[in-house]
């Protein structure tokens, strides 16, 4: 993989799995999917699905950050994994009240399980040209 790089903060879970919390190729950066995870405990953090948003988007923000972003304004697009679906109007509201005026472009899948058996997992693409 020449012209990538990897990027790595103590500001976003990190664990022995086989990834990169992100990966910088040219002026695109591709963030791992993250859960409701504490960077400092690496225990998924308590509290509504609304909480659990907002750690999994400091989670990627941290990783856009650290990669040279500015947070959440570079994202481009995401992709959210919910348990259930009718955490979506939560998470939803959640997302919108954090992310710039131009939203990213998105998707949003109901799954059956994600790791951790947390509730909401979200990866990201970012602009940083």
């Amino acid at each position: 993989m020449s012209d990538t790089d990897r990027i790595i903060t103590d500001e976003a879970p990190r664990n022995k799995n086989p990834y990169s919390q992100g990966v910088h190729a040219g002026d695109t950066l591709y963030v791992s999917g993250y859960g409701p995870v504490d960077p400092e405990t690496g225990d998924d953090i308590e509290g509504d699905i609304r909480t659990q948003t907002e750690r999994v988007l400091d989670n990627i923000a941290a990783v856009v950050d650290e990669a040279g972003g500015d947070g959440l304004d570079d994202v481009v697009k995401t992709t959210v994994y919910l348990t259930d679906l009718d955490d979506y109007d939560a998470v939803n509201d959640a997302y919108g009240a954090r992310v710039p005026g131009t939203p990213p472009a998105r998707v949003c899948v109901e799954v059956a399980r994600l790791p951790g058996d947390v509730r909401v997992e979200m990866d990201a693409i970012a602009y940083l040209g």
